[in-house]
């Protein structure tokens, strides 16, 4: 009963603060304030960055680009649910959770402080992938790509000495080193990219150590909570949506917010997911790679049959979600709009508006208390899609695998 207290008030004080903030226009006001400080050290940042540039070639391209796809978000996407299928559950999970605090928060401070990125022209920016061209159309401050090298890097270095029970200091200081290394490198190759300026590597840092110290000090709680906690689904359910509303409006709309809500969909699934299963797939005594139980052809095995269910299931998650929710949002009187998956709404709502005369719903005279016009039903659709699909990495396949002897 006291837990649930609690998340009530956790879930209220999240709500208060979407009110509050949106009456009182905060993001305007604090980037009024941190806006032009920021640009400034970007612009002042240009002269680092062309130095850098003088010793440009075809191999440090290559080189750099690729480091930056080996710790982007898609690879993480795709590499999490390798580290549930080896058992190291409990790793994959708070990696993933961790993975979503930092893309959310880090893109809520990109989007409140609207700063530009480097120029370019002076600057040469280099985007090799369809990735990157989209990350280079994000804000600048802080640099996603060192803010979540920080935090997984070190959550990564505290698991493996926890893990493996080391304590010797020189063990220790050779991990941590090995992490600063990374994390340099990646700083580096994101200004010779022309993808971030000085102060966006610097925010990125400092952001990630502060984000990595609050996530060590809370993350067992809150492993313990989701494993065999009160009301788990339907809090974090509550709570996904709630963050969808709570996130900033940028100067100009960005790819940030659709990036946001796609871990938060990961976060959802791999929650519910992990919560009802987590006797049969995820406890401690599950088998590993390399032992006698998870030996390396029933991993090869694993993937064989875990890639493309979830694919299937993403497909199928995305498909009903474009058929649910329109159907929902008619039913209800929300207004709906669509960006790219359903665009037919968007002209059903331009004419319902001009034809409309009937008494609006309850739910719709809410919904009108805001700002908005309307919701994008894009949204629903990428946070269910990926739910799906994160459910799937951590229930539906290792339900298959069970089945079949994996």
């Amino acid at each position: 009963m006291e837990s649930a207290t609690y998340q009530v008030m956790i879930l209220c004080g999240i709500a208060l603060w979407i009110v509050i903030s949106s009456k009182l226009n905060v993001t305007r006001r604090l980037r009024s304030i941190t806006q032009p400080w920021v640009t400034r050290y970007v612009v002042s940042g240009t002269r680092t960055i062309l130095r850098i540039q003088k010793f440009q070639s075809r191999y440090l391209d290559a080189l750099f680009s690729g480091l930056s796809c080996v710790v982007s978000v898609p690879f993480y996407t795709a590499f999490l649910p390798l580290l549930f299928w080896t058992g190291h559950c409990k790793l994959a999970r708070q990696m993933t959770l961790l993975m979503a605090f930092c893309d959310y928060m880090g893109n809520t401070i990109k989007d409140v402080v609207s700063a530009p990125r480097p120029s370019s022209p002076p600057v040469r920016r280099v985007t090799a992938t369809k990735d990157e061209a989209e990350n280079a159309m994000e804000y600048g401050l802080p640099s996603s790509h060192t803010l979540n090298t920080v935090c997984l890097a070190g959550y990564l270095v505290h698991y493996i000495l926890d893990y493996t029970g080391a304590n010797h200091a020189l063990t220790e200081i050779e991990c941590i080193a090995l992490a600063c290394l990374v994390i340099g490198v990646i700083g580096f190759a994101r200004m010779y990219l022309g993808m971030h300026s000085l102060i966006d590597i610097v925010g990125g840092l400092l952001l990630g150590l502060g984000f990595l110290a609050l996530w060590l000090s809370v993350s067992e709680y809150l492993d313990a909570f989701i494993v065999s906690g009160e009301n788990v689904i339907s809090f974090w359910a509550v709570l996904c949506f709630l963050f969808l509303f709570a996130y900033p409006t940028p100067e100009i709309p960005t790819p940030s917010f659709e990036f946001h809500t796609a871990f938060n969909g990961v976060a959802l699934g791999i929650v519910i997911g992990v919560h009802q299963t987590y006797h049969l797939f995820h406890h401690e005594a599950v088998p590993r790679i390399f032992s006698p139980q998870l030996t390396a052809s029933m991993l090869a095995g694993r993937l064989v049959v875990g890639i493309p269910t979830i694919l299937a299931v993403k497909f199928c998650s995305k498909a009903l979600a474009k058929w649910a929710l329109p159907v929902l949002a008619i039913t209800f009187g929300i207004p709906v709009t669509s960006t790219s998956y359903l665009p037919w709404l968007n002209s059903m709502a331009a004419e319902k508006k001009q034809n409309e005369t009937k008494q609006p719903g309850y739910l719709r005279k809410v919904f009108i208390l805001s700002k908005q016009t309307s919701l994008n039903v894009d949204t629903g659709i990428r946070l269910l899609q990926y739910a799906g699909l994160a459910w799937s990495v951590v229930d539906l396949v290792p339900s298959l695998f069970a089945q079949i002897g994996l």
